[in-house]
């Protein structure tokens, strides 16, 4: 599994509005500048966020994006699973039943199941705010004298 420029730059986008909250709303061109992501890219990804109520959308002037909830409750699973459309290692795991004909009879189709189980635990157990917190704290560490 490899996951996108796109899941990477929704991901960069959803934690620079979370690092940028208390400003309002932001415009894409403003987190595009600050993210090194070109904003027509932004423009590209921001319809799948804005599906899936992860943004708040103000048109005009004054206009841009907030996160719709607090930072904890966006985790990272979840804007893989939307960007991506899901976070699954093999193809034969993207359906529910699984629908292969050897599924029954599979010697490797419990090491995917494993590997898939493991990649979605760990990515749902990191939020955005995990992720600013670490981020804050790796910089307050890092001062010379």
């Amino acid at each position: 599994m490899k996951i996108s420029t796109k899941g990477r730059y929704a991901l960069r986008m959803l934690l620079d509005l979370a690092e940028h909250q208390n400003n309002g709303y932001i415009a894409l061109k403003d987190i595009a500048e600050r993210q090194g992501i070109s904003k027509k890219y932004l423009e590209q990804i921001v319809p799948l966020l804005n599906k899936s109520d992860i943004l708040q959308t103000n048109r005009g002037f004054q206009g841009g994006y907030m996160l719709a909830r607090s930072p904890e409750k966006y985790t990272v699973g979840d804007i893989l699973r939307i960007t991506e459309g899901g976070l699954h290692p093999v193809a034969c795991l993207t359906q529910n039943p699984i629908q292969c004909d050897r599924s029954a009879e599979c010697a490797t189709l419990p090491i995917w199941q494993g590997l898939e189980r493991v990649i979605n635990e760990y990515l749902d157990s990191i939020t955005l705010q995990d992720i600013l917190e670490q981020q804050r704290e790796r910089y307050s560490n890092d001062y010379m004298i």
